[in-house]
């Protein structure tokens, strides 16, 4: 490897870092960073987009320039945007910048700009380089990339269960199987998603709080999917002070005479049947990147037959429920052969004390 590539590839390797400072904050935007040097190698100046609605990667380096960047070059690990959103076109700062190169490691997802920023760019005249870091990139914004190419949120279903395979006594009693550094760790988790999932037996039986414990500044959006709008009229998802919460209904089913239960503080959606990958599009238009199912067996195994779900995050504890009518985390997906399972892949394996955590992606 010569010595110019190993240059590149490290300033590349800054601005993805510098990108990943962004994580959990830039829904419904993806992760980015943006590195710029004079024409003599050195670096002037640096930027990562933090929030929706904050400068974006390109600008911010822009505007932090300590030096004049004409005949310089950029590295980015995004392509830049070229359509006006929240903020201006980053394409239009970077042309006018001087900037005579620019090193980029993916195209943008987004219909609206993948490869008409690159277009322009070259247009007016400056050197492009796309590929840099690639598989670094692709996977830094996997869920953006998720969102954009299926018009669905990127799906993480999340339970405990005993060593035996429960999730739950068959009176419903749960509380609780995983350890408490395990349930800490979940409220942890749940900072790194835009929405959380449950159905409304959860909210019947378990009354969550769905929160970060105040580990995210602005909590994720809580989402009740119900088939019969039997909700309860008290219960701690009803208050709207810490988090927001969406009620999504099956219009096809669900007594709408119960709405009025529902506070005027939640936000209340309706999808024509009880498909979860209806849900998953109405999070995706909401900008939601990433979302948490937390939900119980039925939902999820629905969820999983509609291919909303892309990752598990099981906790296994070191106890043993027993009998046949315990709660299963999962319902019959009516496999006949072997042939027919699901298989997961890339299987990682932690401890949390004695509890097992196990993190697998779908095929």
């Amino acid at each position: 490897m010569s010595k110019g590539i190993t240059s590149e590839i490290r300033w590349m390797k800054r601005a993805i870092f510098l990108a990943s400072l962004g994580k959990d904050t830039t829904s419904p935007n993806p992760r980015v960073g943006a590195v710029i040097l004079d024409k003599e190698g050195n670096l002037i100046s640096e930027g990562f987009h933090y929030k929706a609605g904050m400068a974006h990667a390109e600008a911010m380096a822009i505007e932090n320039l300590k030096k004049d960047p004409r005949g310089g070059s950029m590295y980015v690990n995004l392509e830049p945007c070229c359509h006006e959103g929240r903020t201006p076109p980053c394409v239009d700062k970077v042309i006018s910048s001087g900037i005579k190169k620019i090193y980029i490691s993916i195209r943008d997802p987004d219909k609206r700009v993948s490869g008409l920023g690159i277009k322009l760019l070259r247009n007016a005249g400056i050197e492009v380089h796309l590929g840099l870091c690639e598989r670094e990139s692709l996977e830094l914004n996997k869920y953006f990339i998720h969102r954009n190419n299926t018009k669905n949120s990127y799906g993480v279903f999340k339970w405990a269960m005993s060593i035996d395979g429960r999730i739950g006594l068959k009176n419903g009693k749960s509380k609780w199987i995983s350890n408490k550094d395990s349930r800490s760790l979940v409220h942890s988790y749940r900072a790194g998603f835009d929405a959380i999932i449950i159905g409304g037996n959860t909210l019947r039986k378990d009354n969550p709080l769905l929160t970060t414990r105040g580990l995210k500044n602005t909590e994720p959006l809580r989402v009740v999917f119900t088939k019969t709008l039997d909700l309860p009229k008290k219960c701690n998802l009803w208050d709207c002070k810490t988090a927001k919460t969406i009620v999504v209904y099956d219009s096809s089913t669900a007594n709408e005479k119960l709405l009025d239960r529902i506070p005027k503080c939640v936000e209340v959606e309706k999808i024509s049947s009880d498909n979860p990958s209806l849900i998953s599009k109405l999070l995706a238009e909401r900008g939601c990147n990433k979302v948490l199912w937390e939900c119980g067996p039925r939902l999820a195994t629905a969820a999983i037959k509609s291919n909303c779900i892309q990752e598990i995050i099981t906790f296994i504890a070191p106890k043993i429920l027993g009998g046949e009518n315990n709660m299963n985390p999962l319902g019959d997906f009516q496999f006949f052969e072997m042939n027919e399972i699901i298989n997961l892949r890339d299987t990682k394996i932690s401890f949390i004390g004695n509890d097992i955590c196990v993190n697998s992606l779908l095929n």
